[in-house]
């Protein structure tokens, strides 16, 4: 029964393997609804900077800032590429990787350099293995995501691009759509569009400006940038929850299957060898 022996060992492995990825599951589900409640969260304080920054915007026409200036001629394009810090999530990090590696190629056959900010493990080791110039990285921001570990990362490419380096800026990330469909995105962040910036009313305000307009206008648009890609982390981070739970869920299944196919295999081992016990058994007490 040595065969047997060994099919009983494959489904101990097997089924330790199932409470493992039983209980990351299990971990994964609660994971993301608080990690829903954060994206949600997230939204309304987003959407109200925008307001007030275009509204602000539309009262000031003489003053431009560089955020809305659109640039021609510039030889580098900048990235920021969010991804997850651990693996177990299934194809998350693959396609949303996919996409940046399908933008690089459009910006290098333009023939512009990339530079990249990478937030996350698994984006910053892709970018260093195919050599992509990373200027800044913010890696092991945990379970809750905070504004000021994503701050200095990005801001250093928010200067490159005040200073005129860098004549784009690309937020790479995975949109959260719902538990079972999440979608990789590239979103034009510099310059921002005149979509970004029209208000949702139709009627525009008028402000009273402490100390001057300009300098209110000059921190709301760092704020909004700030704040599209703190969206970005928490809609990523969610879409990693939903997918490593969809992941575990699959794995646990498929363990499932592989210890009923093993213990019918080691059932039929186990019958054959009685069969051929007794055979022999019968055929010693034919002879004598």
């Amino acid at each position: 029964m040595a065969a047997g022996k060994e099919i009983r060992g494959k489904i101990k492995s097997v089924e330790n393997t199932k409470k493992i990825t039983k209980a990351m599951e299990m971990v994964a589900a609660s994971k993301m609804r608080k990690a829903q409640e954060r994206m949600r969260a997230a939204r309304p304080y987003g959407e109200k900077v925008r307001n007030v920054a275009a509204h602000l915007a539309e009262a000031n026409p003489e003053y431009t800032h560089p955020f809305l200036v659109k640039r021609d001629g510039g030889k580098t394009v900048g990235l920021i590429v969010v991804t997850t810090d651990k693996g177990l999530c299934g194809g998350l990090n693959t396609n949303v990787l996919r996409q940046v590696t399908n933008k690089m190629r459009e910006i290098e056959a333009s023939g512009k350099k990339v530079t990249a900010v990478a937030i996350g493990n698994k984006g910053f080791g892709f970018l260093n293995r195919v050599g992509v110039q990373v200027i800044a990285h913010a890696v092991q921001l945990g379970d809750t995501p905070h504004l000021d570990k994503l701050i200095g990362p990005v801001k250093v490419l928010l200067d490159a691009y005040t200073d005129g380096k860098v004549d784009e800026v690309h937020l790479c990330f995975t949109r959260f759509l719902n538990t079972m469909k999440q979608e990789p995105v590239i979103e034009q962040l510099l310059p921002l569009t005149s979509e970004q910036m029209t208000p949702t009313h139709a009627h525009s305000w008028d402000y009273l400006y402490e100390p001057d307009a300009q300098t209110v206008i000059d921190d709301l648009l760092v704020r909004y940038i700030e704040a599209l890609v703190y969206g970005a982390v928490t809609e990523n981070m969610a879409s990693e929850q939903s997918a490593r739970m969809v992941a575990m869920k699959a794995a646990t299944d498929n363990a499932g299957n592989l210890i009923g196919e093993l213990k019918l295999v080691y059932n039929k081992t186990r019958q054959a060898a009685i069969t051929k016990e007794l055979s022999e058994i019968v055929a010693g007490a034919a002879a004598v």
